[in-house]
């Protein structure tokens, strides 16, 4: 995806090499398709002892065109602009503040700017984090940076293996998870209340049926205009804030 041109591109062995070994948190690796040089073979190694990296074997001809150096060796890493979180670092972020948790869950969201904005939102409505996907999604960019207006530096984003796991495990732990979709109940008929996981789906194909399974309702948002649908961040800060709302309500 053209975004992850404004991640902190790394090219070369050494350096993609000491990327890994020195802790920085990289995206993606891509690798030489059918290299089998000793110095690669560690750099893919040292790749599969960090669980959010995605490696990708492609041809020199791919390699080349990404590449900013001419220099790629054979190998060009794709750095996080900004370190992810762990989801027990979202939940003890809830805990320190005595609130039910209210976690954002993003499924397959691709566009830099749609991810920066609901971050953003995360962090004005109080959502205590945002969950997204290893795969199949954008990570942690420049563009994403820029259009969370700075919310990225208060607001923890970890990434996941699998989303429908993540939300089995936190469903252990008594959270409730809404996704939203236009078959689903009117939002103002949902309780809305308590430990809570909002889904949002990919721009074009919304919420996966497998997540979409695993979630305790679906929320649809009114909607009288003449298209039937919402951009991504919009119908997230939309369904957020009737949390807020009746989170609020709870409380008087």
């Amino acid at each position: 995806m053209e975004e992850n041109r404004e991640s902190r591109i790394i090219e070369g062995r050494n350096a993609v090499l000491e990327a890994f070994r020195s802790g920085k948190t990289i995206d993606r690796l891509f690798v030489l398709e059918g290299c089998k040089d000793g110095p690669v073979q560690t750099i893919i190694r040292e790749a599969d002892k960090h669980k959010d990296t995605v490696v990708s074997f492609v041809k020199k001809e791919r390699l080349d065109q990404i590449s900013q150096t001419g220099k790629h060796q054979g190998v060009i890493a794709y750095g996080a602009v900004y370190d992810y979180a762990d989801i027990e670092d979202i939940m003890e972020k809830a805990a320190a503040k005595n609130e039910d948790p209210f976690i954002i869950f993003l499924d397959n969201i691709e566009d830099p700017h749609n991810l920066g904005a609901i971050i953003r939102t995360a962090n004005l409505c109080g959502a205590h984090g945002v969950v997204i996907p290893k795969h199949r999604a954008v990570g942690l960019t420049a563009t994403v940076a820029k259009a969370s207006a700075g919310a990225i530096n208060y607001t923890p984003v970890a990434k996941v293996t699998n989303i429908t796991k993540t939300m089995e495990q936190l469903k252990k732990d008594g959270m409730w998870f809404v996704c939203a979709d236009m078959g689903g109940t009117t939002m103002y008929d949902l309780n809305l209340t308590g430990p809570i996981g909002l889904v949002i789906g990919n721009e074009g194909n919304g919420v996966s049926d497998l997540v979409k399974k695993n979630c305790d309702m679906i929320a649809s948002i009114p909607m009288s205009g003449d298209i039937d649908s919402l951009n991504a961040s919009v119908a997230c800060g939309v369904l957020a804030y009737e949390i807020v709302r009746q989170r609020i309500a709870k409380l008087r």
